[in-house]
């Protein structure tokens, strides 16, 4: 798949072959939804939790005599039933993450790029390179581009100026392309490669 490089001012700077083994995949929906799961269920951080009934601070004492009193028999003021008392079966302090084969991942994440490339979501830029960090200037430039919600790939070392001045721009994420994964490409409507992207890419599925 043969795709034209734009520059950030929105010129023409050559074309680029996109291997078909990478980004002309016919997408499976299976495949990427087990991956966006994956990937949302490593990153919660499973920190909710409530007091049961052993650990609220309070009286163990019977509350009243078992027998005589024509009501329910109760042994503690501890019990879930009670004001103040422990909360039954409550969330507790767990990992939700779990398994899932490298092999998939590593498809699922070839599967986004073919998706993308498939409904024309693609864009390659030559640099991702600013004179200044300035995010005024960079956000003209994105417009002239015609990307107002996009994830931005850039080679293994980011540009610091191009970094900070797009870092505050609603819908625009930046990474270097270590960080590419599934959930922020299907999250964006444009997928924006430098052509350091590109190739590390390619030499990491070939």
């Amino acid at each position: 798949m043969d795709i034209t490089i734009k520059n950030l001012d929105g010129a023409d700077a050559g074309t680029v072959t996109l291997a078909d083994e990478i980004f002309g995949l016919d997408p499976r929906e299976d495949i990427l939804q087990r991956m966006v799961r994956w990937q949302l269920a490593k990153r919660q951080q499973g920190t909710h939790q409530t007091l049961g009934r052993a650990d609220i601070a309070r009286t163990g004492a019977k509350m009243y005599r078992q027998k005589g009193t024509g009501r329910a028999r109760h042994g503690a003021a501890r019990a879930p039933q009670f004001r103040g008392g422990g909360k039954a079966h409550g969330p507790q302090t767990r990992s939700h993450a779990h398994d899932l084969p490298k092999k998939v991942r590593a498809l699922a994440l070839r599967h986004a790029l073919s998706a993308k490339a498939k409904s024309g979501g693609i864009v390659v830029i030559d640099e991702l390179i600013a004179s200044e960090a300035k995010t005024k200037a960079t956000v003209k430039r994105l417009q002239g581009l015609g990307l107002a919600n996009a994830l931005i790939i850039g080679g293994a070392e980011l540009d610091q100026n191009f970094a900070r001045s797009a870092r505050n721009i609603p819908h625009i994420d930046v990474l270097p392309v270590q960080g590419i994964n599934v959930y922020d490409i299907l999250r964006r409507q444009t997928l924006v490669l430098s052509k350091a992207a590109v190739e590390a890419l390619e030499e990491r599925f070939k």
